[in-house]
């Protein structure tokens, strides 16, 4: 007989690199799923993880099966830190994304570092992992992972959307669930905020001071993705190969750049949420603390954007692969084929027992 009561470690590594988020969730089932984060925190990344994991899009797969076990080994150094420091005893298993290094599923290629099975014997307890490879190999994208979470968890919401090192949105639409990933945010916001000295764009200050350079913006707006039907879905080597060289032809200011692209992510989403009048939407992820992104996109939308706690903002990602989790190990659903792609919906991940 199934339980109805998880405690559950979820872990996240993002794109944008803010970190590692862990999340120690409570889950019950009573008709419904319920969920109550007990203990949440992000682990910064040091100067060496950020430097391998920001060119990890550029290393061959040969060298990205090098760093895997280093990387695997600093994950549950941290995991059993975040397991120290608040003094957790009861975890029925860890669910964990591991880091992106490589994201082509039209090549069926998807390879996430730090789910090897030796993360289980760091941690001596069970692991879960390794979410997005078999959705590929039934012909999906891999992404996105979170709208079953959204599904069964945020139900009161039109539409959930993410701001994190992309932008992603999931909601119901005939019956089904559909989610796919908008436009970059962090990954480019970032990126431009570096090169004047910021580790990021603080409340959107930055891009507030600039000006939107409108033929920039249109080629932004035209770019061949945002014509593309879903599902589908955005990785690092899309900013790298098709954004990054585009804003960098025309050599203007950086705040420019991030006025503009703000403008930009702040269009894009607005389409992604206008099908409903009316709607609620959650938004989530870093970029919901740029206030002035935020401004934009209330500039483009009618509907109501609803901005929830701030451990909501940082850990729903957590929350949600420690949920994915659950369901992999009740052998449930927690792959849509109506939002990757797959052939079929299943129960996705890799599960290690401590042996």
């Amino acid at each position: 007989m199934l339980r109805n009561e998880y405690f559950v470690i979820g872990v996240m590594s993002g794109t944008s690199l803010d970190g590692i988020d862990l999340a120690y969730v409570h889950f019950t089932l009573n008709k419904q799923w319920q969920f109550e984060i007990i203990h949440a925190q992000t682990i910064p990344y040091p100067k060496e993880w950020t430097n391998i994991l920001t060119n990890l899009a550029k290393d061959t797969i040969e060298k990205i099966i090098e760093i895997d076990p280093r990387y695997t080994n600093y994950l549950g150094s941290v995991i059993n830190q975040f397991i120290s420091t608040f003094n957790i005893s009861r975890i029925d298993f860890i669910a964990s994304h591991g880091h992106t290094a490589l994201h082509q599923p039209e090549k069926g290629l998807t390879y996430q570092i730090g789910n090897l099975e030796q993360l289980s014997q760091l941690l001596k307890c069970t692991v879960i992992c390794d979410f997005r490879t078999n959705d590929v190999k039934l012909g999906g994208q891999g992404a996105p992972l979170v709208p079953i979470g959204d599904r069964l968890l945020f139900s009161g919401y039109d539409y959930c959307l993410n701001l994190g090192g992309f932008s992603n949105i999931s909601f119901e639409f005939n019956g089904e669930r559909k989610a796919f990933d908008i436009c970059p945010v962090n990954t480019v916001l970032n990126f431009y905020a570096n090169k004047l000295g910021f580790e990021f764009d603080m409340n959107g200050e930055l891009s507030r001071a600039g000006k939107v350079k409108k033929t920039l913006l249109q080629e932004l707006n035209s770019l061949e993705y945002y014509t593309q039907p879903f599902p589908k879905s955005l990785g690092i080597e899309y900013v790298n190969n098709s954004v990054l060289p585009l804003i960098d032809g025309y050599q203007i200011d950086v705040m420019d750049i991030l006025r503009t692209f703000t403008e930009h992510i702040a269009v894009q989403v607005a389409k992604q949420i206008s099908f409903k009048i009316n709607s609620k939407v959650l938004v989530t992820g870093g970029g919901t603390k740029n206030k002035f992104l935020l401004d934009r996109l209330r500039f483009y939308s009618l509907n109501e954007i609803v901005v929830p706690s701030n451990q909501i903002i940082d850990f729903k990602e957590a929350l949600i692969f420690a949920f994915l989790g659950v369901l992999r190990f009740r052998d449930e659903i927690n792959c849509l084929k109506s939002v990757t792609g797959a052939n079929i919906d299943h129960s996705s991940g890799k599960i290690y027992f401590l042996k």
